[in-house]
């Protein structure tokens, strides 16, 4: 197995140019590329042929693997006329761009609720994730499932899937090889389940990618810097490890830079070895 420093990928965001990722991959030897196409500098309508032939020329000379990350703004639970039609065209679309890009896996969200709505919302979100499922099974695509990050009670919207008995609502419903878990430690750090639930909870076999920033037990959403909250990252890499986690982790917090840095921060806590 590839050590823990190889494993360790970086989410672009919507701020940084895919081609400055790729650059600062290359010279760092980063392996995992998540990618987001909603807006600018890298919108979706923007991929050109030449643009995406550049892009894949540069994976495929330095063995660089990407994703595409979609927006939890998109609410996956839609139920409204013509906007649930959007919905669904915004997902299959980004399914072909990351296809086209080369990409091997597409991380989506299992919608949000606005309280009063849940029932009826997580429904929804699993009526449409099976059609996306049966969708990613003819173009050869993994979608990956995040668990997302608990809002305020008071809140008016929350994510779904958010804590352990969400999130295999939908895992328990839906049964294909082409989706997966992606594991968001830091929200689950921030429920009062914790990591440990989810890890007990669910099989790791199933998890291809685990989702990593720092931020404080039982606090708010936050993405800090490795060391600015209280989530222990070695404990994570062993409990992994024992595991026999298989997949690449995915680093998603602050610049490019502080990913970059604080990838080398937790090579050095290395459980993993190579």
């Amino acid at each position: 197995m590839d050590s823990l420093r190889d494993r360790i990928g970086v989410d672009l965001g919507q701020r940084n140019k895919i081609e400055d990722g790729l650059a600062a991959a290359v010279e760092h030897g980063i392996k995992y590329l998540d990618l987001k196409i909603d807006v600018a500098p890298n919108a979706i309508e923007t991929l050109t042929p030449e643009r995406v032939k550049g892009i894949r020329d540069i994976c495929d000379k330095h063995g660089i693997h990407v994703g595409i990350h979609t927006m939890s703004a998109v609410n996956m639970a839609e139920v409204a006329p013509h906007v649930r039609d959007g919905v669904e065209r915004y997902l299959r679309g980004h399914m072909d761009a990351c296809k086209l890009l080369g990409g091997e896996w597409m991380v989506i969200h299992a919608g949000y609720h606005f309280t009063s709505d849940i029932k009826m919302r997580m429904e929804a979100g699993v009526e449409r994730i099976q059609r996306l499922v049966d969708y990613a099974e003819k173009i050869d695509l993994t979608l990956l499932l995040e668990n997302m990050n608990w809002e305020p009670d008071d809140a008016e919207v929350h994510y779904l899937a958010h804590n352990v008995e969400e999130t295999k609502y939908y895992f328990d419903r839906l049964d294909s090889p082409k989706l997966r878990w992606a594991f968001t430690a830091n929200h689950a750090h921030i429920v009062e389940d914790g990591v440990n639930a989810f890890l007990e909870a669910f099989d790791i076999t199933r998890c291809d990618e685990v989702r990593l920033a720092d931020c404080w037990r039982n606090g708010k959403e936050e993405h800090l810097r490795p060391g600015e909250g209280d989530f222990d990252f070695a404990g994570l890499f062993a409990k992994l490890d024992k595991l026999g986690f298989q997949g690449h982790y995915m680093n998603a917090f602050g610049t490019l830079q502080d990913m970059i840095d604080g990838r080398e921060i937790m090579a050095r806590m290395d459980k993993v070895t190579a």
